[in-house]
């Protein structure tokens, strides 16, 4: 038990690893926050009408899944990583030590918000956050909808995260409103 390497996921990897993996489990990194700060051109909005999507922003910590891949499976699942987490290169690559909800502290491969990328939003005002996610659409689907899946899937986990919660709620609103 234990041999292989670790992918830690905070966002849709949580519910849509779409690699092959041996072991799931909760698992939390310190260091770093869940955030809608990085402007999705690509999976969530168009150039034109950018939408967000989650990054690792610094401090806080963050509730998330690890996913432990075989060593014969990681040249596979890194490549398929790479391809998904960095169409637009607004993430990097880093290995960061996490907590697995055995206790165990692991390093895995996260993929941290590169703050000097031009799609780094930074820390946005909550209203701001949900204008932008109300109404975008981009290759992935419309915005809304990854937010919920996101609200959703951590309650599953367990994890009411109440910012999320409350911002899912008024995107909502703006949607019906408008």
């Amino acid at each position: 038990m234990g041999e292989g390497r670790w992918v830690f996921g905070y966002g849709s990897l949580m519910w849509r690893p779409g690699f092959a993996f041996v072991e799931r489990q909760a698992a939390v990194l310190h260091g770093r926050r869940r955030a809608f700060c990085i402007y999705s051109v690509h999976h969530r909005g168009v150039p034109g009408r950018p939408g967000l999507v989650l990054g690792l922003a610094p401090g806080g910590s963050v509730r998330g899944a690890a996913f432990r891949v075989t060593e014969a499976d990681w040249p596979q699942v890194y490549a398929y990583l790479l391809e998904r987490e960095q169409p637009t290169e607004t993430y990097r690559e880093a290995q960061v030590f996490i907590r697995l909800a055995d206790g165990r502290r692991v390093p895995t491969l996260a993929f941290l918000s590169d703050m000097s990328h031009p799609q780094w939003a930074g820390r946005l005002d909550f209203e701001h956050q949900a204008r932008l996610i109300a109404g975008s659409r981009g290759l992935s689907g419309r915005n809304v909808d990854y937010l919920r899946d996101l609200v959703e899937h951590l309650r599953h986990d367990g994890v009411i995260d109440r910012g999320m919660e409350r911002l899912l709620a008024r995107v909502e609103a703006l949607e019906s409103a408008g």
